[in-house]
């Protein structure tokens, strides 16, 4: 007799990519999309690679519980897209070079940034978000979570040249709409102001415009919250209402330095 716990789960996992195998194969189409590592000098092995790539991709979305056919046909598109893809992600890259001081080189942000990494992955889920694929999108992403703590929803739409410094704590919501050269730091919150399962369907987080600075720890809410373009949203900010355009926001805050050599030492004592 089949154990209860066995019976009600078998199957269901059945219908699921293997975990393990998805974060594989972003490592590795990452650094396929960008020729990394010596072993690509050799063209043959580029294309090996590619072939090898399609085929592991195969099997994930054929676990994903779809037909053969509508697999085939995402690979396709995919395939007819992949330039258009790493020209868009050059863009970012290129802005994250240009806008941070700390960058010495292009190879620096392509191997070591953070959040030149979260992108990627972003707008490769981000296709097959629009692809209606189930459960892959969003292994993708948590995966990059875990890796970068920069938490992406693959349904979010984040427009060109998108450049996230530091990267640590940010989190972009489903609904969330970023315009063209934003840039974003840590622990910026782009978020829901009410969650209602009932309203998963409703845009429920903020809209950001184009060239749009938002800097760390600023959290944003709502779905009818608008930031106007040209905008620089200060730090540790709370915003739930629209700003307009080309406006600065900030949290004003008091510090008070006092000298401490009135107070007395302070006691030395063990327990």
């Amino acid at each position: 007799m089949e154990h209860p716990i066995y019976k009600a789960n078998y199957l269901k996992w059945q219908a699921l990519p293997d975990k393990k195998n998805a974060e594989q194969w972003i490592e590795d189409a990452f650094q396929w999309l960008f020729c990394i590592g010596q072993e690509f000098s050799d063209y043959d092995y580029f294309l090996e690679k590619e072939k090898l790539l399609w085929e592991r991709f195969l099997e994930l979305l054929l676990h994903s519980d779809l037909d053969k056919i509508k697999c085939i046909q995402v690979i396709d598109n995919l395939k007819s897209n992949v330039v258009l893809l790493h020209d868009k992600l050059e863009d970012d890259l290129k802005a994250i070079f240009e806008f941070d001081p700390a960058a010495k080189s292009r190879n620096e942000v392509l191997i070591s940034y953070p959040g030149f990494f979260a992108i990627s992955v972003y707008r490769l889920a981000n296709f097959l978000w629009k692809s209606e694929i189930p459960v892959l999108p969003r292994l993708f992403s948590e995966y990059v979570h875990g890796k970068t703590g920069i938490d992406i929803h693959p349904g979010a739409t984040i427009g060109e040249r998108f450049f996230i410094d530091h990267g640590t704590g940010i989190v972009v919501g489903e609904t969330a709409i970023i315009g063209d050269d934003v840039k974003i730091y840590q622990g910026v919150t782009l978020g829901a102001l009410i969650v209602r399962k009932e309203e998963a369907s409703v845009k429920r987080h903020p809209t950001i415009g184009n060239q749009v600075t938002i800097y760390a720890n600023a959290t944003i809410l709502g779905g009818q919250t608008l930031i106007g373009n040209g905008s620089i949203i200060g730090g540790n900010v709370w915003i739930t209402n629209s700003i307009p355009a080309n406006s600065l926001v900030y949290h004003k805050s008091e510090v008070t330095i006092k000298s401490k050599n009135p107070f007395p030492e302070p006691l030395n004592f063990v327990i």
